[in-house]
């Protein structure tokens, strides 16, 4: 219960920093989308499955742990996306000082491989 209470809390807070910051802060410049969505592509519900069975996969769990190693916190969003040739987790993380960040972790090395 403690722990759905705290993921809960981080949830709202997020939402109220990025509704302060406004509609322009939140949204990456046009160019800067189109570049991203070219690179990243985050996997459907069926994609995750097969690429999950093939068990060559890092767990979530662990890409997790990877992640607070680098920025303490609470994962609030977790993504399975393929960035050029490699598959990635996106884990967006709700730092204790109340900043989100995007962190990157190879989801096959189980690496941090970008973010902040």
């Amino acid at each position: 219960m403690r722990c759905a209470f705290r993921f809960a809390v981080a949830v709202t807070l997020a939402l109220v920093l990025v509704s302060a910051r406004g509609e322009e802060a939140v949204r990456p410049a046009k160019a800067e989308t189109e570049t991203k969505a070219e690179i990243v592509h985050c996997l459907d519900q069926k994609e995750r499955k097969a690429e999950s069975d093939s068990n060559h996969l890092v767990h979530l769990s662990a890409a997790m742990r990877v992640a607070r190693t680098r920025m303490p916190g609470t994962v609030v969003r977790a993504r399975l996306c393929r960035e050029d040739d490699r598959l990635v987790y996106v884990l967006t993380v709700l730092a204790r000082n109340g900043k989100v960040a995007r962190l990157t972790v190879d989801a096959v090395k189980g690496t941090l491989v970008g973010g902040l």
